[in-house]
């Protein structure tokens, strides 16, 4: 068996190969992207199984889906742990990638859970929706400073519902605040639409998943 250590970085993948007896059979790099990761595996095809590792980050997941469709039994590790496992005074790309090579040969990968791609794009979604609701309150909290700096009380319990909307409208801001309340309800009303697309998407997806009702019985936790 061969054990490839890979350590990424932005714009080059460190590569580390080594065998059965920790001799090494190849140091190279190579670029992130998928041509590249496939002429990688490649060049091993018909010498026995290889397992690779890579440390979890940004962009590990590509690399680990890529090289496990072209046949290579692909780690992610845990970073953290790995830094436990081997403190190094001396940390370079080229290390990092004899190090988790190494700790593949010697069965030492503290690997983590990688969820299927369905898990992954079920994830996105909700954490987009999370990104959108913060930028929506943001917004939000600056039309209501608006109105603190301006004397003006706040009209109603829900100042972006119909009836807060009309209003607001009827409040007087001098420019350029009440330019900026406008293209903030503009915004506003921009992101609703998008927030209420995933959330359709979020439900039509999961609504037959069998931990939904039962994690819905916990107080403080809802559907999304």
């Amino acid at each position: 068996m061969l054990h490839v250590g890979l350590d990424l970085s932005r714009h080059r993948l460190d590569v580390r190969v080594l065998d059965d007896e920790g001799t090494s059979v190849a140091e190279l790099k190579v670029a992130p992207e998928g041509p590249e990761l496939r002429r990688l595996a490649g060049r091993y095809l018909g010498r026995g199984p290889v397992r690779a590792v890579i440390e979890s980050m940004n962009g590990a997941r590509f690399v680990h889906d890529t090289l496990e469709l072209a046949g290579w039994d692909v780690e992610i590790a845990d970073a953290v742990k790995v830094k436990g496992l081997a403190p190094l005074a001396c940390k370079t790309d080229r290390i990092d990638a004899f190090v988790l090579a190494e700790l593949s040969r010697r069965d030492l990968v503290p690997a983590i859970w990688l969820p299927d791609p369905g898990v992954r794009a079920q994830r996105e979604r909700a954490r987009f929706r999370l990104h959108l609701v913060q930028h929506r309150v943001q917004l939000k909290n600056r039309i209501h400073a608006s109105l603190i700096a301006f004397g003006h009380a706040c009209p109603t319990s829900d100042l972006f519902g119909v009836t807060g909307r009309g209003r607001l409208a009827t409040l007087a801001f001098p420019e350029p605040w009440a330019s900026d309340i406008t293209a903030c309800l503009e915004l506003i009303d921009h992101l609703n639409d998008q927030i209420t697309g995933i959330e359709r998407d979020l439900r039509r997806e999961g609504a037959n998943h069998p931990y939904v009702p039962l994690l819905l019985t916990v107080p403080g936790i809802s559907w999304i």
